[in-house]
């Protein structure tokens, strides 16, 4: 089957800005992804940096950073200007910084972290608005890129019936899929978190619909029957990881930082590269509001 240009589709697109006094940018695909250059992330941001940095994350939801130096106060610190740190629910398992979920996969790895198409822990009742993945060794023999997805682009393929019937929906997301299912972690007291949200959401910064729903999280939508919501949830599924349309790839360099919407977005990091090694660390920041209509 091969993509066919949607013109009511593509009448929604506008021209996003590539120009900004402090940054330059360099665009990894007409509507999401971009590489950042002219801002060193060891050092405090000036207030017209942040203001750059901030409205070109809105921009293209995925900004890469590369050659960028930082140890790990400093790379929370840059964090830090977009709000209070995320704890991931698995942090206790790992120990170490609360603040620092460590990203290591070599040949022993019996998994590698984000390998199938997820938005960051939509279990939370507040997931984090952003990640930031600072990445400081590579495989040696190449691969181990990461995908991101567009689901602004995702809600505007939808027909306009299907987009009538999801509106009003909710589903529910829950942490034990891929940290028991996947992971095979114990859970803590209480068990992992279990929140429910819209299945199309309004971005609270952009304004704009797009489509909440992730096959690492997302376990059932509110209402439907068992079977209804599994063939609704894996048509939507397939939307997402059969459409290369809706991607940026980032190729992973030594030392580069990438900071994702994770309100608007989805990645898919590719373990491809057994049995070399990737070594990064990521810090997320915890949202100010939970996905609204």
């Amino acid at each position: 089957m091969f993509n066919v240009r949607k013109t009511n589709v593509d009448a929604q697109f506008e021209v996003i800005n590539q120009s900004y006094e402090t940054l330059e940018v360099e665009t990894l695909t007409p509507h999401i992804g971009a590489k950042v250059r002219g801002v060193d992330l060891s050092q405090p941001l000036t207030n017209e940096q942040a203001r750059d940095v901030h409205q070109a994350w809105i921009d293209w939801k995925i900004l890469v950073f590369p050659n960028q130096h930082l140890n790990r106060d400093q790379h929370k610190a840059f964090a830090r200007r977009w709000g209070k740190l995320h704890v991931h629910p698995m942090q206790p398992t790992y120990g170490g910084d609360e603040e620092v979920l460590v990203v290591k996969t070599t040949r022993d790895s019996a998994y590698t972290s984000g390998d199938g198409w997820h938005t960051d822990v939509t279990c939370d009742p507040v997931p984090p608005l952003g990640s930031m993945l600072y990445i400081t060794e590579t495989p040696a023999s190449g691969g181990g890129d990461t995908l991101f997805a567009d689901m602004y682009l995702a809600y505007q393929m939808l027909s306009d019936p299907m987009k009538e019937f999801l509106d009003p929906l909710a589903a529910e997301h829950d942490g034990a899929g891929p940290y028991v299912g996947s992971y095979k972690s114990t859970p803590p007291e209480g068990g992992y978190p279990k929140s429910q949200h819209p299945v199309i959401v309004t971005h609270p910064d952009s304004g704009k619909k797009l489509l909440y729903v992730n096959r690492g999280f997302t376990s059932h939508i509110v209402g439907l029957g068992r079977s209804e919501s599994n063939a609704v949830l894996e048509m939507l599924y397939r939307l997402i990881d059969s459409t290369p349309r809706l991607y940026c790839r980032v190729d992973w360099e030594p030392n580069s930082l990438a900071f994702w919407d994770n309100r608007c977005t989805q990645h898919h990091a590719v373990w491809d590269y057994w049995p070399n090694s990737r070594y990064g660390e990521r810090v997320s920041i915890v949202g100010d509001q939970p996905p609204r209509h």
